[in-house]
């Protein structure tokens, strides 16, 4: 399991939002690529980029930044979301270095572009699953559909897709602690690895978390940058009780 730092992008500083909603962030660097470099220092072994400008914009706005930092790091898995509507764009992301890419509003409105990217770039799809009392949001969790997230994951089960980001947007940014039960809940219903979002404040969380079934990792970013949760320590853990 990992333990993966979250670089969300925004006017091209990294910051942090608040269940979502792009007024309510909190800048902590103006320098991705040096915010990259520094969770390397600290043992991280993949990233998680966000593209929130381009999640809004239905298009990527962070491609230059996003280029730099798989550039920067050429051995390091990335993922990245945000705005990936389209093939071409899956294609510019993946020849650019990125490892894997994360579809989120598009899965939902165009299920078969999931399948159709899954055939098209084999192991390199992941689905974004936001959601908000168990129902999934959408273009940038502005809007909340009539969709459980179970069943939307359940949809994808046999597509090919790598695996599942699941976040709880009511407790992303909130540091209230990881949704542990609807998140492993998840990952049984469908069978695919899923990397749990939101709430991961602090070694607790992260003790809550290791050892269950289909779990591959957990982001976490608010609880790094303030300094709750120490990102080495918290992956030395999880090594230690893989023995």
């Amino acid at each position: 399991m990992l333990i993966i730092p979250a670089i969300d992008l925004k006017d091209g500083k990294c910051v942090r939002l608040k269940q979502g909603r792009m007024e309510d962030d909190t800048v902590f660097s103006d320098d991705p690529v040096a915010t990259a470099q520094h969770w390397v220092n600290e043992g991280a072994r993949r990233l998680h980029l966000v593209d929130l400008n381009g999640a809004f914009a239905g298009t990527p706005i962070h491609k230059p930044v996003v280029e730099a930092i798989a550039k920067a790091q050429p051995e390091l898995p990335i993922q990245i979301g945000g705005g990936i509507r389209s093939l071409e764009t899956i294609e510019h992301y993946l020849d650019a270095g990125v490892s894997f890419v994360i579809i989120g509003t598009k899965a939902v409105k165009e299920p078969e572009f999931v399948e159709q990217a899954c055939k098209q770039f084999a192991g390199h799809i992941i689905v974004g699953i936001d959601a908000k009392d168990g129902l999934v949001a959408t273009d940038g969790w502005a809007n909340v559909t009539d969709v459980k997230a179970v069943d939307l994951a359940k949809r994808f089960a046999d597509a090919g897709v790598s695996s599942i980001v699941y976040t709880d947007i009511a407790r992303d940014g909130m540091m209230q602690g990881v949704n542990v039960e609807q998140t492993v809940h998840l990952a049984e219903y469908c069978g695919l690895p899923v990397i749990a979002s939101g709430g991961v404040t602090n070694l607790d969380d992260v003790r809550h978390l290791k050892g269950h079934k289909g779990i591959l990792g957990a982001i976490t970013g608010r609880a790094i940058y303030e300094g709750s949760l120490n990102l080495r320590e918290a992956q030395l853990l999880l090594d230690e009780e893989q023995f």
